[in-house]
């Protein structure tokens, strides 16, 4: 009862040590784990036994769309016979070795087609490789990461093309618009950003840095402003310029000075990765931690116009107080929206600013 095309299917053909034939479909999800029990039917000589049986089809294999006949099935299928059988076990074994073997063949051998396919499937093989170890070493090959280029690359290939740079670490994005300056600056750097979006990708990303052994993931906010290019600040007045912002924020946070290769951005807000991992597994829980300041730090670019007119005191007082909050808020803009409080104080500054512009 599907009227879409299915993206591509699997042909099912056994006979020793049981027989089964079937056919299963691979259909665009149009949500994320988009999920309708029974879509996968089972028969016996043609005689409809069941569906959603887990025993035979593993659960995550129940995305998808098809149907199973297996001669060596009773009629009357009981849920102690199947979990006590061994041909279940090795039939279940057989479907999810052929899943992963035509994800595998279609991307080795026909890799521009499969680009294709993966933003509407990579949900199904995330959550199997989540749910099931044995898919996951099969289907591992077959996982592709999307970047904030809209390349398609697999863990090896990111890992190749960033190594010198990154080693065995992976930087991701969770919102592309609005960690916008940080891919831009990373970019720059000839770095790849892939993209994490769904609420699935934190137990799928845990459990990649289970099984491969080094590899960690980053939000690409998450403190280690390395790699975009900053150096330790030259000179030893910073202790004034990093009072002067403490004094115009309110929130308790450690500020650094450093020098970034670009000058165009003044300041950048980092968090530290396990900051958002707890933060990620508390929203999947329903539940929020509170942030603290000791789960950020303000980073200052000396190199930027603003901030070496702060740091060398050529501004009024009124108007260094003016620049630290438009600059504090600029840096927030870039890893959260902003509360309405904040914004509308936001907003005014802005006005206020364009004011003085126009009066010079």
């Amino acid at each position: 009862m599907d009227f879409n095309e299915p993206l591509f299917w699997i042909h099912l053909n056994m006979d020793y040590p049981f027989r089964l034939k079937g056919i299963l479909y691979f259909p665009r999800l149009k949500h994320e784990l988009e999920y309708v029990e029974g879509q996968v039917k089972l028969f016996s000589n043609q005689v409809f036994v069941a569906d959603n049986i887990k025993e035979v089809i593993p659960e995550f294999l129940l995305l998808l769309k098809g149907v199973m006949d297996c001669p060596d099935l009773p009629l009357n299928v009981s849920r102690s016979f199947l979990q006590n059988d061994g041909y279940v076990e090795k039939m279940s074994g057989y479907i999810v070795k052929k899943v992963a073997d035509k994800l595998t063949s279609l991307a080795a051998n026909d890799r521009e087609t499969y680009n294709k396919y993966w933003d509407d499937i990579n949900q199904f093989i995330k959550y199997g490789i989540v749910r099931q170890d044995d898919f996951y070493a099969k289907a591992k090959d077959a996982v592709l990461y999307k970047t904030t280029k809209d390349e398609y690359l697999t863990l090896a290939e990111y890992l190749e093309r960033n190594e010198e740079k990154l080693g065995k670490k992976v930087v991701y994005t969770d919102d592309a618009v609005l960690h916008g300056q940080y891919i831009r600056l990373f970019e720059e750097e000839g770095m790849d950003c892939i993209q994490l979006t769904s609420r699935l990708d934190v137990p799928f990303v845990s459990h990649i840095e289970v099984k491969e052994d080094g590899v960690t993931f980053t939000r690409i906010d998450a403190g280690t402003n390395e790699i975009l290019g900053a150096d330790a600040a030259d000179g030893d007045d910073h202790e004034t310029l990093v009072n002067l912002f403490k004094d115009c924020i309110e929130e308790e946070l450690p500020i650094e000075v450093q020098s970034f290769k670009n000058e165009d951005v003044p300041a950048m807000i980092f968090i530290s990765q396990e900051a958002h991992k707890m933060a990620e597994m508390s929203k999947m829980y329903g539940f929020s931690l509170p942030s603290t300041g000791a789960d950020k730090k303000l980073v200052l670019n000396a190199a930027n116009p603003l901030v070496k007119i702060l740091r060398e005191g050529n501004s009024a007082a009124d108007d260094a107080k003016i620049l630290c909050e438009h600059i504090w808020d600029l840096a927030s803009l870039s890893h959260k929206h902003l509360d309405s409080a904040r914004m509308d104080a936001f907003i005014k500054r802005n006005v206020l600013i364009l004011q003085k512009f126009a009066n010079k």
